[in-house]
């Protein structure tokens, strides 16, 4: 059974950082390109970054790149998203998402507000 569970999300001020983490199992994680996506009330899910199987690869939308930063740890079967910079156009509801039967967690709430 596939998993994704996400986790570290939460409430930040302005100008902070925040990590979060996703843990994959029920599949060969290093096998497939991961993805974070996120959705704002009222709005679609966005694609935020994406990581390659191996990591060597990456992509960021436009409105992140330069703030987060994506990454992963095959051998754990974990992968991260570093925000700094945080804004409050940043808040959403954080998803991991594995190109492995298009499976996606459950989702974590990240709201940027002084």
């Amino acid at each position: 059974q596939v998993q994704l569970v996400e986790s570290g999300g939460g409430l930040v001020q302005p100008g902070g950082s925040l990590t979060l983490s996703c843990k994959a199992s029920g599949f060969t994680f290093m096998d497939y390109t991961m993805n974070w996506y996120r959705q704002a009330p009222g709005t679609g899910r966005l694609l935020v970054a994406r990581i390659s199987g191996t990591g060597s690869h990456t992509d960021y939308a436009d409105s992140v790149n330069g703030r987060f930063t994506i990454s992963r740890d095959n051998a754990k079967n974990t992968m991260t998203l570093e925000m700094r910079s945080l804004k409050p156009e940043d808040t959403a509801v954080y998803y991991c998402n594995s190109l492995f039967r298009n499976s996606w967690g459950q989702g974590t709430q990240v709201t940027v507000s002084s």
